[in-house]
């Protein structure tokens, strides 16, 4: 099977292209097969329907359990709870 060849100009950053060049040098082969080669893994990746998942970062190291002096069992506690939240809802709709 014969391939065909076309030449192209591609603009690149110059330190891509710097180290794209040191890269060929260093495995003894032309910045084209390397251009080349990078090309042929990103048209054959499977695109992945949607959108990409978000990754996020760690935000707490805790390890669960209660804050030190919270009582669930205690319904003062919790509606105490509920009326802080209610103050704070209030305050950001101002």
């Amino acid at each position: 099977m014969s391939h065909m060849t076309a030449r192209t100009t591609v603009r690149l950053p110059e330190d891509l292209l710097a180290r794209a060049k040191r890269k060929a040098a260093a495995e003894g082969r032309t910045l084209t097969s390397l251009i080349e080669d990078g090309l042929r893994l990103v048209v054959a990746e499977p695109r992945k329907a949607g959108k990409p998942r978000r990754v996020l970062p760690p935000v707490s190291t805790a390890r669960g359990g209660l804050m030190p002096g919270l009582d669930l069992t205690s319904s003062s506690v919790l509606q105490e709870m509920d009326d802080l939240d209610a103050v704070r809802r209030m305050r950001r709709s101002r």
